[in-house]
């Protein structure tokens, strides 16, 4: 059996891509927490006091990675260096001390590297001009992976937008907490559109890109307005949804979180720049995935069973 290496795990991607890979390869995982796998190797990414067995990976997937929190400090800004970057020049560092480099290196990457807060169809050849911890530690992994002096390795880097998935991290889960709780509302006809992706596809996806590397962003290519998507949570969970609030008294609300953050000097859950981010489109393309490595997504609106 083939053997590969998965770092982040137990995290929410890297758990799901282990499940369905396990009877393909022989995983080794890698991360922060203790488990009970004879195969997973307990480290902290940052440092450089651990080492991988000297074997022959033929699939190296780096899902470790920090996300979905907004820093407070230059410390929790820093933070997301420490794991993003340093973190992979680390994986890579242990990984050229093997006697044979992996086949396919797959790094998982994020739609934030392009920086954008709004904008439709965005694709591979746009600019990457992040300014925020998060895209910036992410644009300089996928420098480290780029510039890796692996000749004989594949490189692949997959962009990914909100994953959905069950229990999913970041604002998909957020947006779904809230709506358990009643206390979700849209911002005037909610008809602002996000890009998500299916976790299953992303492993269906893997591999593909692990045959050929390169650049993709993957998403299911339906782009869903915040309403809609709203309005098949609540109907799958049997909740009624909230009437949407007014633009303008959203503005006056996200005026008042403006005020108070700059008192108590830290960003409040709904201010302008949350406003912005709800009531103006920001999409992606896969069409580049789907047109060279004939990957075929399932729209996440159809599949919310495997969600709520």
């Amino acid at each position: 059996m083939k053997n590969c290496l998965l770092t982040g795990y137990p995290g929410f991607l890297s758990s799901f891509l282990y499940e369905q890979l396990k009877n393909h390869y022989c995983i080794y995982t890698l991360g922060l927490l203790p488990t009970s796998d004879k195969l997973h190797i307990q480290a902290d990414i940052t440092g450089c006091q651990w080492t991988l067995p000297d074997i022959k990976f033929d699939l190296v997937i780096h899902a470790a990675g920090k996300a979905h929190t907004v820093p407070r400090n230059n410390a929790e800004k820093q933070a997301f260096f420490d794991v993003n970057e340093v973190g992979t020049a680390n994986v890579i560092a242990a990984l050229n001390h093997l006697t044979q480099p992996p086949a396919s290196f797959v790094l998982i990457s994020t739609v934030a590297v392009y920086g954008c807060h709004t904008g439709t169809g965005i694709d591979e050849n746009h600019h990457l001009a992040a300014t925020d911890s998060y895209g910036k530690s992410k644009i300089n992994a996928e420098k480290i992976v780029q510039n890796w002096d692996a000749p004989k390795t594949l490189k692949g880097i997959l962009r990914l937008p909100l994953i959905a998935g069950r229990n999913p991290p970041g604002n998909l889960g957020k947006m779904l907490a809230a709506i358990k709780k009643r206390t979700y509302f849209n911002i005037g006809s909610g008809c602002a559109k996000r890009s998500l992706v299916l976790i299953d596809d992303i492993a269906d996806f893997i591999p593909l890109i692990a045959k050929q590397g390169g650049i993709y962003n993957l998403t299911d290519g339906c782009d869903v307005t915040f309403a809609s998507l709203c309005h098949e949570i609540a109907k799958k969970i049997n909740r009624r949804p909230n009437p949407a609030i007014p633009f303008l008294l959203a503005k006056g609300m996200a005026l008042a979180g403006d005020m108070a953050g700059k008192i108590l000097k830290r960003d409040m859950p709904f201010n302008s720049y949350v406003l912005d981010k709800m009531c103006q489109d920001l999409t992606f393309s896969s069409v580049k995935a789907q047109r060279e490595l004939s990957w075929n997504p399932h729209p996440v609106i159809d599949n919310l069973n495997k969600v709520v």
